[in-house]
């Protein structure tokens, strides 16, 4: 069936049912039964109450008109018109009159047939009741009625409410996917049919076809139509259950949705307009490839026909295309015509999208689209790495011949806009990494002249500083010019012996330099600086590639660079070591190894050193580089040291030490502070000399002496030979003679009182007679002392207290 079939549905006395009262008036021959109870489920009709007894013409003119539209679950359409007719043959009124058209042809419907809403107040409707039972189909097309996009158009520019057309079309959209409907409030069912008929020219027209609708119900909550109209007059009483089903649109009133989510593509298809929408669709059809369904898969083709057709494009139009450009095969060639599109008319694209639109275009086998796009994506992705864009891609190799020449063309051509060292070095590290071919004298200029700037710059900061020391292990010829700017600084500018350590010569290493022995010799030096543990071996080094044996001093200042340049004993014992002994060496070297031996001592390790190099030193050869002064701190610490390994007495020890030297030089020194008194206190002493020596001892050495015996004294049990003699020696110093200062006779008396309480009486007795001849009253006390340990004496304490013998230890000190 290619036809419509007609229903006539009212209340008449003649037809389909054999009696008067609402019936099928004349239905055409192959209407079935379903098609019948359909349009009888939705003929129905309820005027406005103010227009229920309408009767004159003008007046049922008034009355709300119902355009319906629904399909079946077999693809069949059911248009119908209901009018309002007021009395029906027995002058009652509530009478309508519904002619209502069927198709059960979806292919006739959606070839180039008029949309059900374009059939508002078409010519086929009427109202007159048939005089048979039986009318004949109607043929398509249908005649269209006054509604068009022209019509919608001008519609929408003089509604006061026009600026709601995006919202009520999202709501439609809405609608549709969620099987939910949209009610449209106005003053008259024309106007509702202008906004359904507007809807309907902007919704895909697949969509579009699919759309149900009615223009008019005074009850809307008994439909779920897609759109539903009604006027102000009705009732349409939505409860709080019906708001997530209806979404109404009171344009009487002024009342509307809150929030309708609008999608890109409505505000796309709101901004083309009713009235050019239909080219649109057609352009359309040329991009879809009949599997659309939501407002998304829409988007994309609806843009890229705009784009054909000159139609500007947000955006999100644009991201829109190019995102669904890679997986539009259905396109062919005409994917490169997209790209060609969006290309021309936007120049703001992100690398992303040009790369989308290089691969559209080589797609569609539009070479030179792909090349120049190629070309274009190239250019922004070097600008963006060479201008420090943050998260600017690196480069990737070029693999094909063709785009690599394009590529070092503009590369070249980038290396006029450089303005700073930092883009230079951008662009060169670009040539390196994405294995451009550019001539090899350009990038030899380009690196010297780099190399020279670097040179000169004091900023760099931890950013350039990092990539320079990338381009420098990259780039052969870079590091060559690199080498050659230090060679014309040296040889320009005195005075730049530490050149190598400032940046970026200092990223050179010695096998840059071979063959430059005079660069070789100032990296030396400023590695010595930077690896202080390496500058023995550097300046050994230096000397092997000077052909000398012996340091002048500014290799030696260049070397050491302190404040006070002077060797450490290691390095002075070790460089001593290397030296040829057999032959001189130069006056600077003597003059630090004079500054090394005369060095302060902090420490015994101190000390161990300077013994080692001092005995170094004089080994035969090596004297002879030494000065006078030199030799003789040498010889007398030497000399000082055998002492103390092979004195015999304690006090002749002392006495080895009473030379002037002592205070001079600072290893004698050294010796007598750290070694003289544990060297004194294990050799026998004579306590005689010592308590009349101790006096030429000097206040270090005789307050170190003394606290030494007293500390040796308290922690032995019993005393040796040895320590008995020191002990008898320190006891028996005369205060009021000795010349000791209080702090130091303070300490004798701690000892004397220690030895009182707590040395046996055996040696207690021992100690008394070795103090006769000394100090009898002392001798006497100690005897007394020894006694009382005994039991022999009686309160003792208390004639220890008697005594007046300024030598007696006093009994409140025990």
């Amino acid at each position: 069936m290619s036809g419509f079939q007609q229903l006539y549905y009212t209340s008449c006395e003649h037809g389909l049912s054999g009696s008067s009262g609402f019936q099928f008036n004349a239905v055409s021959e192959q209407v079935s039964a379903e098609t019948r109870h359909r349009v009888e489920g939705l003929a129905g009709y309820e005027p406005p109450r103010s227009l229920l007894e309408s009767d004159a013409p003008e007046l049922l003119a008034r009355c709300p008109v119902n355009l319906c539209h629904t399909l079946d679950r077999r693809g069949g359409a059911t248009t119908l018109c209901v009018r309002y007719v007021g009395r029906d043959s027995a002058r009652r009124f509530g009478n309508y009159f519904a002619h209502a058209l069927h198709s059960a042809d979806e292919g006739a419907r959606q070839s180039g047939g008029p949309l059900a809403i374009e059939l508002w107040d078409s010519p086929v409707w009427t109202t007159r009741i048939a005089d048979t039972t039986e009318i004949p189909e109607l043929p398509a097309p249908l005649p269209r009625g006054p509604l068009s996009p022209r019509a919608a158009h001008a519609f929408l520019r003089a509604h006061p409410g026009a600026e709601q057309l995006p919202a009520l079309l999202a709501a439609v959209f809405a609608a549709l996917a969620e099987d939910g409907s949209v009610v449209v409030i106005d003053e008259s069912t024309d106007r509702i049919a202008h906004w359904f008929a507007a809807v309907s020219y902007l919704l895909p027209p697949p969509l579009a076809r699919t759309l149900t609708f009615a223009t008019y119900l005074l009850r809307p909550t008994r439909s779920r139509l897609h759109l539903i109209g009604t006027v102000p007059e009705a009732h349409p009483d939505f409860g709080p259950d019906d708001e997530e089903s209806y979404t109404v649109f009171d344009f009487r009133a002024g009342r509307f949705p809150d929030v309708v989510p609008t999608h890109h593509l409505i505000r796309l298809l709101t901004r083309i307009g009713v009235g050019s929408i239909r080219s649109v669709w057609s352009w359309t059809a040329e991009y879809t490839h009949g599997q659309e369904r939501a407002l998304g898969d829409w988007h994309a083709p609806v843009a890229a026909a705009a784009a054909a057709g000159g139609i500007e494009l947000t955006d999100a139009d644009v991201r829109a295309v190019v995102d669904w450009l890679p997986g539009a095969d259905h396109l062919g060639p005409r994917r490169a015509a997209v790209a060609a599109d969006i290309h021309h008319r936007h120049r703001d694209l992100d690398d992303g999208q040009l790369a989308q639109l290089s691969a559209a275009a080589e797609a569609g086998g539009d070479a030179a689209l792909h090349q120049e796009l190629e070309g274009k994506l190239h250019q922004s992705r070097i600008r963006a790495y060479m201008t420090g864009v943050p998260n600017a891609p690196g480069p990737v190799p070029i693999t094909r011949p063709a785009e690599r020449e394009r590529a070092t063309a503009l590369w070249q051509w980038l290396l006029d806009e450089a303005t700073t060292s930092r883009q230079r070095v951008r662009l060169l590290l670009w040539a390196v990494g994405a294995r451009l071919d550019p001539a090899p004298d350009l990038v030899v200029d380009q690196s010297l002249d780099l190399a020279r700037a670097l040179l000169g710059s004091c900023d760099a900061g931890p950013g350039l500083r990092e990539e320079v020391a990338r381009l420098v292990h990259a780039l052969p010829e870079f590091r060559s010019a690199l080498t050659t700017a230090v060679q014309e600084v040296l040889d320009e500018r005195g005075g730049q012996e530490q050149l190598f350590t400032q940046f970026p010569a200092d990223l050179l290493v010695e096998r840059d330099l071979a063959g430059r022995g005079r660069l070789l010799e100032h990296y030396w030096v400023a590695q010595a600086e930077r690896q202080p543990a390496r500058t023995i071996e550097l300046l050994f080094q230096i000397l092997a590639a000077r052909d000398e044996s012996s340091p002048d001093a500014a290799l030696l200042r260049g070397l050491w660079r302190q404040p006070s340049p002077t060797w450490t004993h290691e390095e002075a014992t070790v460089i001593a070591r290397r030296l040829p002994a057999d032959e001189p060496v130069t006056d600077a070297v003597g003059e630090w190894f004079d500054r090394a031996v005369k060095q302060k001592i902090r420490d015994e390790r101190d000390l161990r050193a300077c013994l080692v190099l001092c005995e170094t030193l004089s080994a035969p050869g090596r004297y002879a580089w030494l000065r006078p002064v030199t030799q003789e701190c040498v010889q007398v610490t030497l000399q000082l040291d055998a002492v103390l390994r092979e004195a015999t007495e304690a006090t002749a020890l002392a006495r080895a030490f009473r030379i002037p030297q002592i205070e001079v030089w600072a290893a004698p020194l050294a010796l007598k502070r750290h070694r003289l008194v544990p060297a004194m206190l294990p050799l026998p002493v004579d306590p005689a000399r010592l308590r009349t020596d101790i006096r030429e001892f000097g206040f270090t050495l005789a307050d170190g002496y003394l606290r030494a015996v007293l500390d040796a004294a308290v922690a032995s049990g019993r005393p040796d030979e040895v320590l008995f003699g020191h002990v008898t020696g320190v006891v028996s110093i005369n205060e009021e003679h000795s010349g000791l200062p209080h702090a130091q006779l303070e300490t004798v008396r701690t000892l004397r009182h220690h030895i009182a309480l707590h040395w046996p009486p055996d040696d207690l007795e021992r100690l008394a007679r070795a103090l006769r001849p000394y100090s009898t009253g002392l001798a006497d006390t100690y005897r007394e002392y020894a006694e009382s340990r005994r039991g022999r004496v009686k309160k003792w304490s208390r004639k220890l207290t008697q005594r007046r013998s300024p030598d007696a230890p006093r009994p409140e000190e025990g």
